[in-house]
């Protein structure tokens, strides 16, 4: 008996690749290396090249979480800037209240 022609053959790969990349979104993978650039032993540049792929839970569980921060990627940092303004304010105004109470104090 003749096979179809145009029957679909399917590739067992694409689940081993779509587990690999489940387990690598799942446990997470960092990448790490320096590129340095040299003329006559003198170091003109380093440049560190970190980089992780994860899954946006995993990167929240081990403290990654820029995008929530960042006012280019999210409206809440926008909020987040004018608290970290009002403390900033609020922090100074305690250290001068300090510094009057010790100079009053001598």
């Amino acid at each position: 008996m003749e096979r179809d022609r145009n029957e679909i053959k399917q590739s067992t790969n694409s689940n081993s690749l779509v587990d690999v990349l489940e387990t690598v979104l799942d446990k997470g993978v960092v990448i790490a290396g320096d590129i340095k650039i040299n003329i006559a032993d003198v170091e003109l540049l380093t440049i560190k090249i970190r980089l992780l792929i994860a899954s946006v839970d995993k990167a929240k569980e081990i403290g990654m979480d820029w995008w929530e921060t960042d006012p280019h990627y999210s409206s809440k940092a926008t909020d987040l800037k004018q608290e970290n303004d009002y403390l900033r304010e609020q922090l100074e105004e305690l250290e001068e209240k300090v510094k009057k109470i010790s100079s009053d104090a001598e």
